[in-house]
């Protein structure tokens, strides 16, 4: 038998595209899903690996990332339908895990994909050398620059304003405005260090 899976990341995106799809490869049950592919807890999935599928079986999805968004992921639940006896049809990729030309397709793509991620963190790592050899430092620019701290400083101390009317002329959230300036306008822990980094 072969059972398909439709998924789509949010309630608004519509899965009719998957499951004409799906239909036309012959799905005898088609199961759909409205989650993220980042997202564990996916229930309709885990129904149909507990329920529905048996050996001999066929899952179909419209593309691999509609059953995982990991590599990680997706091998190891292509690995669990192997132990299971159970195949793995992605019609846009034109995989087919029951035969093995399609395993090996499988495999390969996975391989690709698992170099092309080490190269990624390879060039960003010698990317962020670089940087720190010139001088540059990287993650976000501070929220507050000196002169706001110090400003902020002054009207708490002062006040005559609620604490989140200053936040709000600062553009800053009530948080932020604390960790930079402090809960009574003195030092805040990590603000020196803070200024230090910008």
């Amino acid at each position: 038998m072969r059972v398909g899976y439709a998924r789509v990341s949010t309630i608004d995106q519509s899965p009719e595209l998957q499951l004409e799809a799906l239909r036309r490869a012959g799905c005898e049950k088609v199961f759909t899903e409205k989650a993220s592919g980042a997202k564990d807890d996916r229930p309709e999935l885990a129904r149909i690996f507990t329920d529905v599928l048996r050996a001999g079986d066929t899952l179909v999805v419209w593309k691999l990332d509609r059953l995982a968004r990991s590599l990680k992921k997706l091998i190891a639940t292509a690995e669990e339908l192997e132990r299971e006896k159970i195949g793995l049809v992605s019609l846009t990729e034109s995989i087919d895990t029951t035969t093995p030309g399609g395993m090996l397709t499988f495999h390969v793509f996975g391989a690709i994909a698992q170099f092309e991620r080490a190269l990624i963190r390879e060039r960003t790592t010698a990317g962020l050398t670089e940087a720190r050899r010139r001088g540059r430092k990287g993650g976000r620019p501070p929220s507050m620059r000196p002169a706001d701290i110090a400003a902020a400083k002054a009207l708490m101390k002062e006040g005559s304003l609620p604490v989140r009317d200053i936040a709000r002329r600062l553009n800053v959230s009530v948080a932020t405005l604390y960790r930079y300036a402090g809960k009574r306008g003195g030092p805040a822990d990590g603000v020196e260090a803070d200024r230090l980094r910008a």
